[in-house]
């Protein structure tokens, strides 16, 4: 069978590793020049189904609109006359319940675990490296009130049988031993030493290589213009370089996926929501993190990639562009400053901005459509990187006829039926 791949992000490069080692026919379609140089350019490296939380949680509005007033928030919201993004609003706000987040955490953890599985078995299979670790990561609590919150949060990891150790301050220092350096005060933290982190370019360029040494094609610099449909299937894709058709149609673009589908009746849930990163050349390795820890008290986390450290976090809703407010790379390299004030060159940062595809309850849109031979990859916010293999496995299971290795319930477009 010809498959047809839309998008060559880690999701879009996932999704055709499968479906080539399960022996169809693989297309790739990107407006980019090489794979993952967009959302999955620069992100945070963290590969953590133990945190994956939706956004949309109990004591959230009350905190955004804190955030509202605040110069350096976590989250800023540009609102706009906009339906598409107060409809987004709306269901958001509606998820905030106590009953709907613990559904949707659910649901999200479910796919990442069995991603992370996914991860792990495709790394032993293909001996791929990418400056992964496998130490763990650790959520940094810097106040009592963090430490609080996080010890009723740690109830239900434990309902769940995920593997977690709140530490104090000593404690976090044992398992990162340079935020003995550190110039900010911090309580404690809670250590996740199942979950991971690594250079998701780096992995889904290499995994690229890999697809179309196996036989996946690739067109980069190509622009998708359109669906085509007729009888309520597609019949192709029109792009920059001329007309595309396959049996099965995957579209993996992300923010744009909503975009391309609302022609054929399809309104996905999407909003852009602009992340930011900062990278570092390592200037002295005794003073940076193992692994990856992630400051609670800013949102920002901060993973070691060989040797470059990198800080990512903040979020705008609101914009469609990667336009970077220089304040937000400020406020992302104090972070850094704070707790490994040594560890990077902070004289050559590499700045970056890019837009993750946000669904207002948090899971992601996989499998099948109204429309006749086009199904999804879409929807994973600010984990896709972690979901990104469960997710591709998922979706080479559907086209083969395969019952998925998870249940699909919540995971699918008939949520929003």
């Amino acid at each position: 069978m010809k498959v047809l791949v839309l998008g060559a992000g880690v999701i879009g490069v996932t999704t055709a590793h499968y479906l080539v080692e399960d022996g169809h026919e693989v297309e790739v379609v990107d407006r980019q020049g090489a794979p993952a140089r967009e959302t999955s350019f620069a992100n945070a490296g963290s590969v953590c189904p133990s945190y994956a939380t939706p956004w949309a949680a109990p004591g959230m509005r009350r905190k955004a609109l804190a955030w509202l007033l605040a110069d350096e928030a976590p989250l800023r919201v540009r609102w706009r006359a906009d339906a598409a993004l107060a409809r987004w609003g709306f269901a958001w706000l509606r998820n905030c319940s106590p009953g709907r987040f613990a559904v949707n955490k659910s649901r999200m953890q479910r796919l990442s675990h069995y991603s992370l599985a996914c991860l792990q078995a495709l790394r032993a299979e293909t001996g791929i490296r990418y400056d992964e670790t496998t130490r763990g990561v650790l959520q940094l609590l810097r106040t009592p009130a963090e430490i609080d919150a996080v010890s009723s949060h740690t109830r239900v990891l434990a309902a769940a049988g995920i593997a977690h150790r709140l530490v104090d301050a000593a404690g976090a220092i044992a398992i990162e031993p340079a935020l003995a350096h550190a110039a900010a005060p911090f309580e404690g933290g809670l250590h996740l030493p199942n979950d991971e982190s690594g250079d998701c370019r780096l992995f889904t360029e290499r995994l690229a290589e890999r697809a179309a040494a196996r036989g996946a094609a690739f067109r980069f610099g190509t622009w998708i213009e359109r669906i085509e449909t007729a009888a309520g299937a597609v019949t192709g894709v029109a792009t920059s370089t001329g007309h595309l058709s396959a049996d099965r149609y995957v579209v993996a673009l992300g923010v744009d996926a909503a975009r391309l589908l609302a022609p054929l009746g399809l309104r996905l849930p999407i909003q852009p929501v602009r992340g930011f990163s900062v990278t570092l050349p390592l200037a002295r390795p005794e003073r940076a993190p193992l692994a990856s820890v992630i400051d609670e008290h800013t949102k920002v986390a901060i993973t070691r990639m060989g040797d470059r450290l990198r800080a990512a976090g903040a979020a705008e809703l609101g914009v469609d562009t990667t336009d970077a407010p220089p304040d937000r790379f400020r406020a992302i390299t104090r972070a850094l400053r704070e707790l490994f004030p040594q560890a990077g060159d902070f004289g050559r940062p590499e700045q970056w901005a890019g837009l993750r595809p946000m669904t207002p309850d948090g899971p992601p849109l996989l499998g099948p459509t109204p429309v006749d031979r086009l199904l999804l990859n879409v929807g994973h916010g600010g984990q896709g990187w972690s979901m990104a293999c469960g997710s591709a496995r998922v979706l080479a299971d559907l086209v083969a006829g395969r019952p998925p290795g998870i249940d699909l319930d919540g995971l699918t477009l008939a949520r929003y039926s």
